[in-house]
């Protein structure tokens, strides 16, 4: 089922998957960024976001990403540097005809690479799209 499925009644931290007392971590946080949905995670999960300075395992990471900020995969590896096994990365980018606007496809492609696959997209907030990338079983698994 795609996380947009039966979303319609539900807040906007609600239909990213976050329960509460999770650890969410923000990078990439801008004056762009949607506060509301900011707000609405922290009411959710209890716990105010976490920045790049946080080195504690966490629960979730919210990536917003825009055309120019880089490379996207190492910013995804990044990503993964504090989540904890069976955590996810939602990149949050600027929708269609907004500045900053991301291809899916730009996401698609470096998902792999940093080891990631997409499994859902959301409107996460009035500007701001979600992508869901959670690490793949055999990979969690170390199996060799």
């Amino acid at each position: 089922m795609s996380a947009t499925a039966g979303s319609a009644g539900l807040g906007p931290a609600q239909r990213l998957g976050l329960q509460p007392g999770q650890t969410v971590q923000e990078l990439g946080w801008d004056e762009d960024c949607d506060d509301g949905l900011r707000a609405a995670i922290e009411e959710l999960t209890g716990h105010e976001l976490v920045g790049d300075d946080y080195h504690e395992v966490v629960d979730a990471v919210l990536l917003w990403w825009r055309e120019a900020d880089g490379d996207l995969v190492d910013s995804l590896v990044d990503a993964l540097t504090d989540l904890a096994d069976g955590g996810v990365v939602w990149v949050l980018t600027p929708k269609v005809g907004r500045d900053g606007y991301v291809d899916a496809s730009e996401i698609a492609e470096a998902a792999p690479t940093a080891g990631l696959s997409r499994t859902s997209s959301v409107s996460a907030a009035a500007d701001w799209s979600g992508t869901k990338l959670v690490a793949p079983k055999t990979a969690r698994a170390g199996r060799r």
